[in-house]
């Protein structure tokens, strides 16, 4: 498979599985939309802020947002704790677990960075570290 294809099926993958995740739902959904450098320059797509698709140059990645709260102070700024998953184009997967920060700069548009310790899986187990840094508008 080359790797044009693989970009194709992976990010087919993970827009279905967005649509799917709210295909049941009566509620309205929030969408957000930005860039990131995580996956090198990479287009997020975040919806209901629990669900992170992340696709890039170098591969794709998504991310659960497990738990979420608020920092003492008078800044709009959040912590979040996740699960997630990655895949580069030409080699390497894994799990990750993205601890993160996000900030409120205006109405609609939100700046985060975020850490993650990853478990590769390719040829055998590997530790390691990411980041991310990343802006979002929702609508």
């Amino acid at each position: 498979m080359t790797a044009t294809n693989k970009k194709l099926a992976l990010g087919s993958l993970l827009f279905a599985a967005a649509f799917m995740a709210h295909a049941n739902s009566d509620k309205p959904t929030d969408l957000a939309v930005g860039l990131a450098v995580d996956q090198q320059l990479s287009v997020v797509v975040e919806l209901d802020e629990q669900y992170r698709f992340i696709i890039g140059n170098q591969g794709a990645a998504f991310d659960y947002i497990a738990k979420t709260g608020k920092f003492d102070t008078q800044e709009p700024v959040e912590w979040y704790v996740g699960l997630g998953a990655w895949g580069e184009w030409d080699d390497g997967f894994g799990a990750r677990v993205p601890l993160g920060i996000n900030y409120q700069v205006s109405d609609g548009w939100q700046v985060y960075g975020q850490v993650q310790p990853e478990l590769d899986m390719h040829k055998g187990w590997e530790l390691g570290i990411g980041a991310a840094l990343g802006a979002k508008y929702h609508f």
